[in-house]
């Protein structure tokens, strides 16, 4: 095994490479793992699995500190930050975006330390919480699904006429959602039994999907849009105190480790359940949870691939990290070292993101005052379009340009976009109840 300066080191240049990805809104760092990971696998690129193993550990803690780069300037969300739109749109639109992206910043470092803290204690009780929740899984996720449909509430402007008007007035993005989550889930069921995508792309089966469903949408919104954005000013210091930061920490603690440790449960999910749950109304609360909440979700999920006596896959980087390494399961010297090891490279990858990002905020918002926000979507549409043919072929393209019209529904129509998650929650909750053949039968898939 390397010495840990040698994986701090390899994790840093992941940190590197997520800076890059995260500067180009839409792109997702698994993407950009799928394509490395082909890359390493052949001989003339061959590594070893431990150290494909940190590269990827910083590539997803830079992803999941920095991703708020894009998210809050050019609008374009990932499957766990959907959620930080609105606030985030507020704070730039009164020139304070880069406020916005260091809140969330310091709550993803606020995260990392949480997870370093629970580092002792991991080994000893994840394994018997894995072994508790195990029989339970299948109705804790359709509870999930139910509270996720049913907490759409109307938004509706009162003002139309009584009657039928008055009526799909309140349920026009209550219907969307569920319509949403209904297609999207659809949709599932199809990569799942007769997708198009090749099968030599099988570890990228997904992302046409989640290209579909979530960037193109919100880069077409940018291309249509009109809005003029104001000058982004830098700030010295943040208006947050420390009570806030914990607060906010501790909320996007709890959804985190939530979808971390849940399958298929993502980022964006685990902290609306946690925001709800702890009645978060103030915006800097709510940046702070949702940038603690993501890291926790991207980093921990990770982490449980090393975890001893857990050897936990969950999340797609842990899903192609485990097609070229495992550590074993059993506790010992040898898999404690692993671990924290791991750990080690995630706080200086935590650490180094930060640093980034300070620089790279102001960059970021300099950069969208002096070039034209729809230029810059529109050479993001390129690259992801081209990533989409290139690794899953033209089966791909057609799986994203469907997926495309069902994320443009919530956005037509004022729902959650969260409701396209229905891609896994829906075939996924089926299968856990003994359904999932069933379902894809009524749909010709078998």
């Amino acid at each position: 095994m390397e010495s840990t300066v040698t994986c701090v080191l390899i994790a840093s240049a992941g940190v590197l490479v997520a800076a890059l990805v995260c500067l180009l809104p839409g792109l997702h760092i698994y993407n950009v793992a799928g394509i490395a990971l082909l890359v390493l696998s052949t001989p003339g690129g061959a590594q070893s699995p431990q150290s494909v193993g940190y590269l990827f550990l910083g590539m997803t803690t830079g992803y999941a500190v920095l991703s708020t780069l894009p998210t809050v300037f050019f609008s374009a969300p990932d499957e766990s930050s959907v959620f930080m739109l609105r606030p985030a749109q507020a704070y730039l639109l009164r020139g304070r975006g880069c406020e916005a992206v260091l809140l969330s910043g310091l709550g993803g470092l606020g995260g990392i330390a949480l997870l370093a803290l629970l580092t002792p204690t991991a080994s000893f009780l994840l394994p018997g919480l894995r072994a508790i929740l195990q029989p339970h899984l299948h109705w804790i996720l359709w509870a999930i699904v139910a509270y996720l449909l049913l907490s759409e509430w109307p938004k509706g402007s009162q003002r139309a006429p009584v009657g039928w008007r008055r009526c799909w007035d309140g349920w026009r993005n209550l219907t969307a959602g569920i319509v949403t989550f209904a297609l999207s889930g659809v949709m599932g069921f199809i990569l799942l039994y007769r997708s198009p995508v090749p099968v030599t792309a099988a570890h990228q089966n997904l992302l046409p999907a989640f290209v579909g469903l979530f960037a193109v949408p919100a880069i077409l919104q940018n291309l249509i849009s009109r809005v003029e954005l104001p000058e982004q000013h830098a700030v010295a210091s943040l208006d947050v105190t420390l009570d806030l930061l914990a607060q906010g920490t501790l909320a996007g603690a709890l959804g985190g480790l939530f979808a971390a440790f849940f399958p298929v449960v993502t980022g964006g999910i685990g902290g609306l359940l946690a925001g709800h749950a702890t009645a978060q109304r103030d915006d800097r609360v709510f940046l702070v949870s949702q940038g603690a909440s993501k890291v926790l979700y991207y980093v921990g999920a990770l982490l449980l691939f090393f975890v001893p006596r857990l050897h936990l896959t969950r999340g797609g980087m842990a899903w192609m990290l485990s097609t070229r390494w495992g550590p074993v399961g059993a506790l010992g010297a040898d898999t404690l070292r692993f671990y924290y090891v791991a750990m080690a490279a995630v706080v200086a990858s935590g650490a180094l993101s930060f640093l980034l990002l300070i620089p790279l905020a102001r960059l970021t918002a300099r950069l969208v005052t002096v070039v034209d926000y729809h230029w810059i979507s529109l050479a993001a549409m390129t690259v992801l379009l081209v990533i989409v043919v290139v690794t899953t072929g033209w089966g791909g393209m057609l799986v994203c340009a469907a997926a495309t019209g069902i994320g443009l529904i919530p956005i037509l129509w004022g729902a959650r976009r969260s409701n396209c998650m229905g891609v896994l929650l829906l075939p996924l909750g089926l299968s856990m109840v003994g359904m999932g053949s069933i379902v894809a039968g009524w749909l010709g898939l078998t």
